[in-house]
């Protein structure tokens, strides 16, 4: 079973998200990017670390960007390989191509402007192996 980190501040979105991907892994919910590091931390600790975080980027206390930044550094520190490391899908209202151009320079996977197309996302996580693809 797949491990997924849903990190996102606004209930709503957290719930929207969680119901749709708990058919594909088991969620766990964060409301900040505080939680987000902590949540992956336990999780390294573990030894099982997450397969997929989708990470929303305006939060409190630490914001996506960083969160993204903070992981990769962590995966790199702990010696796993790039084909081995968790996908990262940024979520947000901001179309700003600079956030967009940063979080690909930290090492996200993929983009998810809000409100999410549930299609394009169906599309990315069949990219990514999670889904079988529908033929």
């Amino acid at each position: 079973m797949k491990r997924i980190l849903i990190v996102e501040d606004d209930m709503v979105s957290r719930k929207f998200l969680s119901k749709f991907l708990s058919r594909y892994g088991d969620c766990d919910l964060v409301v900040d990017g505080l939680e987000a590091i902590d949540a992956y931390l336990l999780t390294l600790k573990d030894g099982l670390p997450y397969d997929l975080i989708c990470l929303d980027v305006m939060m409190p206390k630490i914001d996506g960007i960083r969160v993204l930044k903070t992981v990769r550094d962590l995966e790199r520190q702990n010696g796993i390989a790039e084909n081995e490391a968790c996908k990262i899908i940024i979520t947000t209202v901001l179309g700003e191509t600079q956030i967009v151009q940063t979080a690909f320079d930290y090492g996200c996977n993929a983009y998810a402007s809000k409100p999410i197309d549930m299609t394009k996302l169906t599309a990315v996580l069949e990219k990514f192996g999670f889904i079988e693809a529908m033929v």
